[in-house]
């Protein structure tokens, strides 16, 4: 397969960890979106929010999304943000296809608790996954091409994915 298998969803959802499972079962790269660019930028997503700001961070998540989008044979797992600009969404649908990991706000309360790496939840993390995965959510529908169940295991949405892709190639 030469296509992409990108992962799109809220902070939480299991991309990365999805992801990682899904590219060692199907033998493919799998790269994730905020690495790349902390990678290229040689500093953390926390600090270039923290130095520069969410524009320029967006920036260069765009120019990730547009070199990562005419790759091939990988699995992509996106930041939480990355398919907010349709334009993102688009360059990576160029040889992809968008699989969106939906989550419920409970079920990423729970797995986020104790974690103080999102920039986004650092105040108030409560009331900001409630609102900000009901802002998100008609935007990552928008953008994906499958909506795979993402509350359970991670095993039991790589399977969802691979029943999919299973069928199509």
């Amino acid at each position: 397969m030469n296509k992409n298998i990108v992962l799109c969803g809220f902070m939480g959802s299991g991309k990365t960890v999805t992801g990682k499972a899904l590219a060692q079962k199907l033998k493919m790269e799998f790269i994730d979106l905020d690495h790349f660019i902390e990678n290229a930028e040689n500093m953390t997503v926390s600090d270039i929010f923290l130095k520069f700001g969410e524009p320029h961070f967006r920036k260069l998540e765009s120019k990730a999304a547009e070199v990562l989008g005419k790759s091939q044979n990988k699995v992509i797992a996106c930041g939480g943000g990355t398919v907010i600009n349709p334009q993102n969404a688009k360059a990576l649908k160029v040889n992809g296809e968008i699989f969106y990991l939906k989550v419920s706000a409970d079920t990423v309360k729970a797995r986020l608790k104790n974690d103080t790496t999102r920039p986004l939840l650092a105040k108030d993390k409560e009331n900001a996954v409630d609102s900000l995965l009901a802002a998100r959510e008609p935007i990552y529908l928008a953008a994906a091409d499958h909506i795979i169940d993402s509350n359970g295991s991670i095993v039991f949405a790589v399977e969802q994915i691979l029943k999919i892709i299973n069928k199509k190639y």
